[in-house]
């Protein structure tokens, strides 16, 4: 099959006195039923899969591989709320959970909704949020039936099967109850933008003609979405961007009630709030650009300080027990978990066993108990759920994720620090098989008897970098699939996430996006000169945002990698940011700049992949997106892929694979996400052995 040349229709964009030539924008469809843009990316991947097609019983042997390590029926670890003991169960073989619970005084499990049952005949399912009353009479879910996020939500009354279907169409996934059961809140999306901007109430068994607006977000900056306070006392309607936040309150006795706002929005500020046993408590950074905690008993009255801004730990979340404060933080670019006796101030950090690790506040809905639910993780560890008695400092580990075949022991990671052009460091998880890696005994990477050790390992580097967002050393048990195979894998730290607080993330946003794309290639140079991979098996992953850092970075440093695999990859930065009418558009302003103004236009001109295309050599690389993604739109990485083909000069594989009836997280299904996977390995291993047909 010959390689798919999309067809040339220039449109021209002119802005701030520069006009940009489009090849390619004829394969934007917001339809997505266009015969050309279907055909187009129908032949792209019919070129995809020929050109893997000797690598088709790998690919099966990875996702057989992969499916072996997991369970074949599992749960997890039951939880208890207002009189109930919850658990998902998988059964086995199946691809979607059932939802259960019992009585925390009974034996027998009640169903909720079976994921596997409600997917039928579709071929993408995910049931993302689902709701029981305070009087537990009855339940509502959210689903997602195309991969879009355009949420459908079901409910019925738990004394009965008799679900009610599609109630609310194209809304967002989040539903809280009033108290009595009487009244379902839920969040309405633009139809165009997909943009959660308004709260309505909907009465059980009515009709939603007869639903009413509680609230309506002006400022399309802005994301809403609906919580319930530890006390059930208050819903909470959050309104925010990636910099600033206000919240709205309805009284869960009084749904009938207008909302009330906690505190009026400041340009730059950001808060999050809970409730319990008459006080609020509010995370904010109103004092600078770091969080402290605070406290009122009212909306009206001033916020007392109880926990500083700290200028090396950043807080990142908190739990309310009654006789405890339970705080999530981050201090040198690693998770901690401190815990505050109320009545005595007796402090108590939680201790975790590896150098590089996750950890983070579990779900603990019971504010009564002396027990904190957390979850930890290291890249030897497989995720944990562990229980710790708050009082007596026992704890006890209720479940870890079965890895079949796994032995700890075999491999090894590590934390090391880089140091990026401006002279900040940069911190950088590693992971490898003993038994194919070494480490450096000097800085020649030799011996005591100067026998060469390193040097010959593909090294495989994932990055993401963007919207605060920690990408932290956790257990992936598809990655084994790799290291078996000798692959060495680094997780790039870099400015833009959240790894070392608010202040990293600032350092990596707007105009200072530049910083994330060259700490990524100051790592990759590090890491080559340290022998932790050879320079010419050097990798790189990223998606979504993690997929603008992969473009950015092969159009800064071709040169350094052999192959790329970029998931969604969020490229056509100027473009989108440039149309308000795109999906999610506006409430990224916060976050790469408003074209509209000229400085944000040059800085997004000045990084955005697809514009900075220039004719020279480019890495093999393997694309994929979903015909149905609302994040990264699927045209994204198709103009992107049929421009690099214009442009670039080398006869490298440039692979493109739209999943057609996916959206932005890829295939559904405990099972069949893995062969997404698969694809993505089976690339990497076919180039780094040459076998590219």
């Amino acid at each position: 099959m010959t390689i798919p040349q999309a067809l040339k229709r220039p449109v021209q964009f002119t802005a701030h006195g520069e006009t940009r030539t489009d090849n390619y924008y004829w394969l934007r469809d917001d339809t997505r039923s266009d015969p050309q843009v279907i055909q187009y990316l129908t032949d792209e991947n019919r070129y995809t899969q020929q050109k893997l097609k000797a690598a088709e019983p790998l690919r099966e042997a990875l996702y057989e591989e992969m499916v072996a390590r997991m369970p074949q029926a599992d749960e997890s670890a039951p939880y208890r709320y207002n009189g109930y003991v919850y658990r998902t169960r998988f059964e086995a073989g199946k691809e979607y959970p059932l939802y259960e619970r019992r009585k925390i005084t009974g034996d027998e499990w009640e169903l909720l909704a079976d994921g596997n049952v409600r997917a039928e005949g579709l071929a993408y399912y995910e049931l993302v949020s689902l709701a029981v009353s305070a009087d537990n009479r009855r339940i509502a879910i959210a689903e997602d039936k195309v991969g879009r996020r355009e949420y459908q939500v079901a409910y019925r009354d738990l004394t009965d099967n008799d679900w009610q279907e599609s109630v609310l169409t194209d809304v967002a996934d989040d539903l809280v109850w009033s108290a009595d059961g009487s009244v379902l809140f839920y969040v309405r999306q633009d139809p165009q933008t997909l943009l959660p901007f308004e709260v309505y109430r909907h009465r059980f068994g009515t009709d939603t003609t007869q639903d009413e607006l509680v609230y309506r977000e002006e400022d399309d900056r802005f994301y809403t979405g609906l919580s319930l306070s530890s006390s059930r006392d208050w819903i909470f309607i959050g309104c925010h961007s990636p910099v600033t936040s206000e919240v709205q309150l309805v009284n869960t006795h009084a749904p009938l009630q207008p909302p009330v706002c906690f505190s009026a929005r400041q340009d730059g500020r950001e808060y999050h709030i809970d409730h319990l046993d008459g006080q609020f408590y509010i995370r904010s950074d109103h004092e600078n650009e770091l969080f402290g905690l605070y406290q009122t008993d009212s909306p009206e009255h001033p916020w007392q300080t109880l926990i500083a801004p700290q200028p090396d730990t950043d807080l990142e979340d908190f739990t309310l027990f009654r006789d405890w404060l339970v705080l999530q933080e981050r201090h040198a670019a690693l998770p901690q978990i401190r815990i505050i006796h109320r009545q005595s101030g007796k402090e108590t950090q939680v201790a975790f066993d590896d150098g590089a690790y996750c950890a983070w506040l579990g779900l603990n809905p019971e504010p009564d108990s002396q027990l904190l639910r957390y979850g930890y993780t290291s890249m030897t560890t497989p995720a944990s759920v562990y229980e710790l008695n708050m009082a007596s400092g026992e704890r006890t580990l209720l479940k870890q994720a079965q890895v079949n075949g796994f032995q700890r022991e075999n491999y090894h990671s590590e934390r090391i620090w880089i140091t990026a052009r401006d002279g900040v460091q940069v911190p950088v998880s590693l992971v490898w098989h003993k038994d194919h890696y070494q480490p450096v005994h000097d800085s020649l990477g030799h011996d005591s008897q100067g026998h060469d050790l390193q040097g010959h390992n593909p090294l495989l580097i994932e990055g993401y970098g963007a919207y605060g967002a920690s990408m932290d050393p956790d257990f992936d048990a598809n990655r084994l699939s790799l290291l078996d195979r000798g692959f060495v894998y680094a997780q790039a730290h870099i400015r833009g996430g959240g790894e070392l607080g608010k202040r990293w993330y600032n350092a990596g946003k707007m105009q200072h996006k530049i910083n994330s794309f060259n700490d990524f290639v100051d790592v990759t140079r590090e890491l080559i000169a340290r022998r932790y991979g050879a320079k010419d098996r050097i990798y790189a992953t990223g998606g979504s945002a993690g997929g603008l850092l992969m473009g950015a970075v092969i159009n800064q440093a071709p040169e350094l990698y052999r192959g790329i695999v970029t998931q969604v990859p969020f490229v056509d930065a100027l473009t989108t940011m440039s149309d308000p009418s795109i999906p999610l558009t506006t409430g990224e302003y916060d976050e790469w700049g408003n074209p509209e103004n000229e400085s944000a236009y040059r800085d997004i001109r000045a990084y955005s992949p697809y514009d900075n295309i220039e004719a020279k050599a480019y890495p093999n690389m393997l694309v994929t997106s979903g015909l149905h993604d609302s994040q990264v739109q699927y045209w994204e990485p198709a103009k992107w892929v049929a421009k690099l083909r214009e442009m670039k000069t080398d006869d490298n594989l440039l692979l493109l694979y739209t999943d057609m009836e996916a959206g932005h997280g890829g295939k559904s299904g405990r099972f069949n996400y893995l062969w997404d996977v698969a694809l993505g390995y089976v690339f990497l291993l076919m180039v780094d052995e040459q076998q590219v047909p």
